[in-house]
């Protein structure tokens, strides 16, 4: 496809194949869905964008009321400031010279805020803040079980954020932590056990860092597997849940209770026999590891394996209806691990394309 040819006007199904789109009636539920959910909770939403890549859906979800977005790279976040989004956290580490001197000149267009889990990074972007006149807000990130990155709670947090606040081209603000290691427990009373007490090492961090004379304004963590946890603890200040404004089959076996609004078109090329067919996305236009996508409207048809360019359909026999040529929806697996692969996302409103959207460029992985 001519990448200045809109599709804008289409039926979605004269899309040519694998296209990623997106519904754009229950996106929007969700997403108001969502903000309703944090706005009766109390707690502020910076939607992670490293799985949404659009930046019109990030001004969706500011719209909503939504106070600001959340990134895993300075990429990311550098093409979020070029669209005019301002308040940015970058979730995530930001090592080196040359990422910390992009850090300290993007925070002269946007209010951008980075995570901090070592004294040698906090100073290295302390000197660089200092050499360009600018003052970044830094995010101690607190280790509370996922055994990532982070300091450890408690008093070495509270010690370290000290250090950090020392600092000057520095403004310590708060802490932050992810609970991804909950996300996936089956039980829905051992997920809220497991979540409230590893949450609960944040908030106790950052009770005893008040306690210690140090200005606690934010406390962030809580993705889309376990939002509806996380916002009812108190201390908590902010949600980082965003990926469940397209609720795929990841996140909805994780228990996310919203539809799922994110799908892949693709073409069937081959019916060999009764019990098989294949069609023209493998794995460089979907993800299987995380989840298998799921066939949309054809009972009998599953995701079987999937090879680089080609995706086998298992077909209960040969009354499922799937011919050469037909079109075929899937919903996508995981959209962390999809989206980032396609040019375009395609917004459809009853069938028509609405809006043409690029995903961000492969070097916002930097």
């Amino acid at each position: 496809m001519c990448k200045a040819c809109s599709q804008v006007g289409l039926p979605k199904e004269a899309l040519d194949t694998p296209a990623l789109w997106v519904d754009l009636d229950i996106m929007e539920r969700n997403i108001q869905v969502l903000a309703d959910f944090f706005r009766r909770s109390g707690v502020g939403w910076r939607p992670h964008m490293k799985g949404i890549k659009v930046p019109a859906i990030a001004h969706k979800l500011l719209r909503a009321g939504a106070h600001g977005v959340t990134c895993a790279k300075l990429g990311e976040a550098e093409v979020l400031a070029a669209a005019g989004i301002r308040d940015i956290l970058v979730a995530n580490q930001v090592v080196g010279e040359q990422k910390v001197r992009r850090l300290v000149y993007l925070r002269k267009t946007a209010d951008v805020m980075v995570a901090v889990d070592s004294l040698e990074n906090a100073q290295e972007i302390s000197r660089a803040a200092q050499e360009a006149g600018v003052q970044v807000r830094v995010l101690v990130e607190v280790n509370t079980g996922m055994n990532r990155c982070g300091v450890e709670p408690g008093e070495a947090g509270v010690r370290f954020a000290g250090q950090v606040a020392e600092l000057p081209g520095l403004r310590f603000t708060g802490f932050m932590s992810w609970e991804g290691h909950v996300v996936a427990i089956p039980d829905a009373e051992e997920k809220r056990r497991v979540c409230t007490e590893s949450v609960g090492k944040l908030v106790r961090t950052a009770e005893m860092a008040r306690q210690a004379g140090l200005p606690v304004d934010i406390v962030s963590c809580g993705g889309s597997g376990s939002y509806w946890i996380t916002a009812g603890i108190p201390g908590v200040t902010e949600i980082q849940a965003g990926g469940a404004v397209f609720t795929d089959v990841t996140y909805r076996r994780w228990g996310v209770p919203l539809e799922p609004s994110l799908f892949l078109l693709t073409t069937v090329i081959s019916r060999p026999t009764a019990t098989r067919a294949v069609c023209d996305a493998g794995r460089k236009a979907m993800d299987n590891v995380v989840s298998t996508p799921e066939v949309v409207g054809v009972p009998g048809a599953r995701v079987g394996v999937l090879s680089a360019e080609h995706g086998i359909l298992e077909l209960a026999g040969p009354e499922v209806p799937l011919r050469v040529g037909d079109k075929v929806d899937l919903i996508v697996g995981y959209g962390d691990l999809t989206v980032y692969k396609h040019d375009y996302l395609y917004g459809v409103r009853n069938g028509i394309v609405e809006a043409q959207w690029e995903v961000m460029p492969r070097s916002a992985l930097r």
